[in-house]
């Protein structure tokens, strides 16, 4: 144990844990002999193990003090489990629907106990590799978005109480700082981390590396990024953290939250749907040409857009009177004038959007943490065919997000890249 009070959890210690832990207890009763618990966790940070028995069931996430996917060798915060359970709590009071209930927080040992998804609930990446569809996706993440966005923003809290939790989730710099450098250096740069699918992406890699344009628009997004407290962020919002059935969206693993820009958040669910429509190509197959699939990708991003650009203005209309001090309704009391900040509002915002979405499918080409979509693809050649359409159409968007009018605007240039 260390000096903190902190010890790794095995499945062995985790049995003698729950039975000390009153709120985890009063969960699955007293059926200890009749415990199943597996580990899961397929992600880079953390032991995560599901614990099921007769009469209930959870999740216990414990985060390390390191990396997990790289080892000791890349120390990380264990604090970042407080960062995460506040977020789940904070989100999942603004909207419960989409986020599961916390059940348990453990600071020394850092351990969050938290709703079981259980089957069929799979991890949204998993499911779009597969080619499944989800109807209500679109409606359900554009909720969560404008939800959570809206309510921890000027635009509903006073500067008060906003400066007190920018305050709160600056302490999750290290996390912050990962972002920083995975997301905003290292493609742009020589790093013993970053990989491509070599010696066919070489030289897009090198490209990336020389572009200074690109590099230009990229210190403006990195600016954003560390400076704007805009509201409470998930901060690692891609399809990797949702899980979903046909009918149920829930978002996970908000460790990276933090109060930044919202763009961050909608563009990196956004960027990872469109890394998913550039990877159908390589899960084609006789069965299955993924020509239908594509087109629901398609409609899919432009839903979210939609849906989350309608809802946002809805909360911002029905709360115009509120607490929110962004906008002061003595100042701004003509209709004319309300509409004219609204536009430039949610102008600037779809311009993050595009930035930051873009920006993150660049560094899942030629950084660090690559995503599944593309490496399913057993075939390097044609793996990194479907990466440079990706990267292409990346590059395109981060340049040029200011030139877009709609989200339908952007979903021709995503096809436009795809016939090249």
């Amino acid at each position: 144990m260390a000096s903190d009070g902190f010890r790794p959890l095995d499945e062995k210690s985790l049995v003698e844990y729950i039975k000390a832990t009153p709120a985890l207890v009063s969960i699955l009763g007293k059926e200890f002999d009749k415990l199943e618990i597996k580990e899961v966790g397929d992600g880079n940070l953390n032991f995560v193990y599901i614990v099921v028995a007769p009469s209930g069931s959870f999740v216990i996430k414990q985060a390390l003090p390191y990396i997990r996917c790289i080892g000791e060798s890349w120390p990380m915060t264990k604090e970042r489990a407080y960062f995460e359970s506040t977020a789940l709590k904070e989100h999942g009071r603004l909207c419960p629907e989409h986020v599961p209930e916390v059940y348990h927080f453990d600071r020394t040992m850092c351990v969050i106990g938290m709703r079981y998804l259980e089957p069929p609930h799979i991890i949204l990446r998993k499911g779009l590799i597969a080619g499944v569809e989800y109807p209500l996706l679109a409606e359900n993440i554009s909720d969560y978005m404008a939800k959570t966005l809206f309510f921890t923003s000027l635009l509903y809290l006073t500067t008060t109480d906003h400066k007190r939790a920018v305050a709160e989730f600056c302490g999750n710099v290290e996390l912050c700082r990962l972002t920083e450098q995975v997301v905003f250096s290292d493609p742009y740069k020589v790093s013993q981390y970053n990989r491509c699918t070599s010696p066919y992406l070489d030289a897009d890699a090198e490209a990336v590396r020389n572009d200074n344009g690109l590099k230009i628009e990229v210190a403006e997004l990195k600016s954003k990024f560390c400076e704007r407290a805009q509201a409470l962020i998930h901060g690692d919002l891609h399809t990797g953290s949702l899980m979903v059935t046909h009918d149920s969206t829930q978002v996970i693993d908000p460790e990276f939250a933090f109060y930044g820009p919202m763009g961050f958040d909608i563009g990196a669910f956004i960027g990872n749907l469109i890394l998913a429509y550039f990877s159908q190509d390589g899960h084609a197959d006789q069965a299955n040409d993924r020509k239908s699939y594509k087109v629901w990708i398609l409609k899919t991003i432009t839903e979210t857009w939609n849906l989350f650009h309608k809802k946002f203005l809805a909360l911002w209309d029905e709360h115009k009177d509120g607490p929110g001090e962004a906008y002061l309704p003595e100042i701004y009391n003509n209709t004319e004038l309300r509409q004219l900040v609204k536009q430039k509002y949610m102008k600037e915002l779809f311009e993050d959007t595009l930035g930051f979405g873009a920006a993150k499918m660049i560094r899942r080409i030629v950084g660090v943490a690559h995503v599944e979509d593309f490496e399913s693809i057993k075939d390097a050649a044609k793996r990194a065919d479907c990466e440079r359409l990706a990267l292409n159409c990346a590059k395109k968007l981060l340049k040029d997000r200011r030139n877009f009018k709609s989200i339908d605007e952007v979903v021709s240039i995503i096809e436009q890249v795809h016939l090249q």
